[in-house]
């Protein structure tokens, strides 16, 4: 790509900083997106007084209860050696709950507060943070609920940014980049709306490969940006503890430290041969991977279940101003919906009460259709519910898709006041608005003996991001 190249607009009409065209594998642009202690902060969207506490969320667990384990833990929590997948009896030793010590016995910084997983909530706010991932990059790999790949390559490039490549802008990113490119400034980007659009901080890491981006994103956590440009990656990775490398757990760590290897730099150096009889095919692969070697493309996890657009507000109960809003996002969805050619089946609205009360209402068709039209009258109808309701966000979506070519619905008869079965709150879960069920795995190596799935960030998984 040249300096010259024109910006790409993104679909909410934003430019995309550094966007054009790039080819070449040696040039892909991979950006790997972690969501920071994504359960807490969750809870701390929705509860604000949280912000700087200690917070521990608990799978199995009860408000006032001992049992369960800790699905995800605080960074003020973890200070005090409260981990992932730890017993939260265990946890309430090292970090008493708020409330149960007695005055005295500890200072307040040193009790933290315990919530049970609520899992819709989070797939909620999941939801909005993939549709801002879905927006940035036509190459997406979704691999759990706070966790994606994407690749960038026909978005950024790693072009120097400025004027003056005699003078180029310093890099404010972590890591080993010295110069500023577009790669960077298209992570500050997608960095950005997610932090506006979904509310919750994310890291993010970019490199010339899906593994490096990963360790990236993990290396300046939280909130962090890490970009590893090509050239740079093996340095990058040389220094670090094996367990960093992506693909190493508890056991094959041992393993490798059993045969004195304890850096990536030395598990990229070691010989292969000897790797293959320890780990088997593992071994050679894990040590490409530590040497900067990976041409692993990012494959998209499936065919999306739904599309849905969604768009932040100043709180509001203007009538005006909310059917204006789901107007231009039912003429994105069904933009979206023609252009990757498939038919819904379902149409729905998202009304977010201040400060995060969601409301969900959709409507079944008597078949799939591909009707722009048909999506901003039904969405605009069951908007109607929320005339004189303040909100804060809304949304429109389409489900239950159809990407096998096939003859549309007849729609005669089919009147505005009586537009199929509606479903009210009790009647559509927040999952059905994320889409569909979770697909398992990375398609990385599988854990190998004891290796359980692990994540730096202190998050047991719960499922996977649909």
């Amino acid at each position: 790509m040249t300096r010259g190249d024109a910006p790409r607009p993104s679909a909410d009409g934003e430019t995309l900083p550094g966007t054009g065209n790039a080819t070449g594998d040696d040039d892909r642009v991979v950006c790997h997106v972690d969501m920071d202690c994504f359960y807490a902060s969750c809870e701390r969207l929705r509860h604000p007084e949280l912000n700087g506490e200690p917070v521990v969320v608990g799978m199995g667990y009860e408000p006032g209860e001992s049992a369960g384990a800790v699905a995800t833990a605080s960074y003020e929590a973890r200070a005090v050696g409260v981990e992932s997948a730890m017993p939260i009896s265990e946890a309430l030793a090292l970090l008493p709950r708020r409330g149960d010590a007695a005055p005295g016995d500890t200072d307040a910084g040193e009790t933290g507060r315990y919530l049970p997983v609520d899992m819709a909530f989070y797939e909620d706010v999941a939801s909005e943070v993939k549709s801002v991932l879905r927006d940035c990059a036509e190459t997406l790999r979704e691999v759990s609920v706070d966790e994606a790949y994407l690749d960038a390559t026909d978005r950024t490039a790693w072009t120097v940014a400025g004027d003056d490549p005699d003078d180029p802008p310093a890099s404010a990113a972590a890591g080993p980049a010295t110069a500023r490119t577009l790669a960077e400034g298209y992570a500050r980007h997608v960095k950005g709306r997610i932090e506006r659009e979904a509310g919750v901080p994310a890291s993010v890491g970019v490199a010339p490969n899906m593994s490096t981006a990963k360790v990236a994103s993990d290396a300046d956590k939280p909130d962090g940006l890490v970009v590893v440009p090509p050239g740079t990656v093996a340095e990058f990775l040389a220094p670090l503890p094996t367990a960093a490398v992506h693909g190493i757990g508890p056991v094959t760590e041992r393993t490798l430290a059993e045969m004195g290897i304890e850096t990536a730099g030395e598990l990229a150096a070691a010989d292969r041969d000897r790797l293959a009889e320890r780990l088997g095919e593992r071994g050679p692969e894990l040590s490409r991977r530590a040497a900067g070697d990976d041409d692993r493309a990012v494959t998209p996890t499936g065919r999306p279940k739904s599309l849905s657009r969604e768009s932040a507000l100043p709180t509001t109960a203007d009538r005006a101003t909310k059917r204006e809003t789901v107007s231009t996002l039912a003429a994105d969805v069904a933009r979206r919906a023609r252009e990757r050619g498939c038919l819904y089946r379902t149409i729905g609205i998202k009304a977010v009460e201040p400060p995060f009360d969601v409301n969900t209402r959709a409507r079944s068709l008597p078949g799939p259709v591909d009707d722009p039209d048909l999506v901003a009258e039904v969405a605009l109808d069951l908007l109607g519910e929320f005339d004189e309701t303040r909100v804060r966000k809304l949304g429109v979506r389409v489900s239950n898709l159809e990407f096998a070519e096939a003859d549309q619905a007849t729609l005669g008869g089919f009147d505005a006041g009586d537009r199929g079965d509606r479903d009210r709150a009790g009647g559509e879960k927040l999952t059905d608005w994320v889409g569909g069920p979770p697909e398992r795995g990375d398609g990385d190596a599988a854990a190998e003996g004891d290796d359980r799935r692990r994540t730096d960030e202190g998050q047991a998984s719960l499922g996977d991001w649909s």
